[in-house]
């Protein structure tokens, strides 16, 4: 038999260096050491107590100054709205005054002439009257003058009640005005003074 050569050593050196080789990573494809433990880990990533205590009592801090600032504001708009609400009613009666003003002037312009006639002084209370009226009209002052309209409780105040003067005229119609009333923007101030009808009663036999 015919015995195997040896294989020479040098070709034996250099295939256990290129294992070597191969198994050793490059200095580029290093893997980076993992964390010798949990604990260390979660030392690293997580803030400590005090941290987290100085952040939420900065918070804190932030939003009670927030709801000073808050309360401030509110203190405020509740001061102007009631000082707008007296100025309201302070001078809620400006512009009607106003519209007076040409009345009074009027009745003392009368007042001051001598010797006028009967018929000048009952035309200048006319229009001393027709001034009025367009100030309460201006004003939202209604009249209310219910001579022979329905008996209305709410907006009438009947003096006395008599019998209708005629078969046609039906019960609890206003018959004669007293006094008349009147109503500020629908709403009655002073109510009317009136008489109303009553049902005739049947004569007896």
């Amino acid at each position: 038999m015919q015995a195997k050569s040896p294989v020479p050593e040098s070709s034996q050196d250099s295939e256990t260096v290129s294992e070597m080789n191969q198994s050793v990573p490059s200095e580029g494809n290093a893997v980076p050491p993992a964390p010798t433990s949990e604990a260390e880990a979660e030392t690293t990533v997580m803030p400590s107590i005090e941290e987290l205590l100085k952040a939420a009592e900065l918070q804190a801090a932030e939003h009670h100054d927030a709801w000073l600032r808050a309360k401030a504001e509110t203190e405020n708009v509740r001061r102007r709205a009631q000082e707008d609400i007296g100025k309201a009613g302070k001078f809620a009666v400006e512009r009607f005054s106003g519209e007076l003003l040409a009345v009074k002037d009027s009745l003392e312009a009368a007042l001051s002439s001598e010797n006028q006639s009967a018929e000048n002084l009952s035309a200048g209370v006319e229009l001393t009257l027709k001034q009025l009226i367009t100030a309460f009209e201006k004003s939202g002052l209604v009249e209310i003058n219910p001579l022979g309209e329905k008996f209305d409780p709410h907006k009438h105040q009947a003096i006395s009640q008599i019998e209708a003067p005629d078969d046609a005229t039906e019960a609890n119609i206003v018959l004669t005005v007293l006094q008349k009333g009147y109503a500020l923007h629908d709403r009655v101030i002073r109510p009317a003074l009136v008489i109303v009808s009553k049902a005739k009663t049947e004569p007896t036999a």
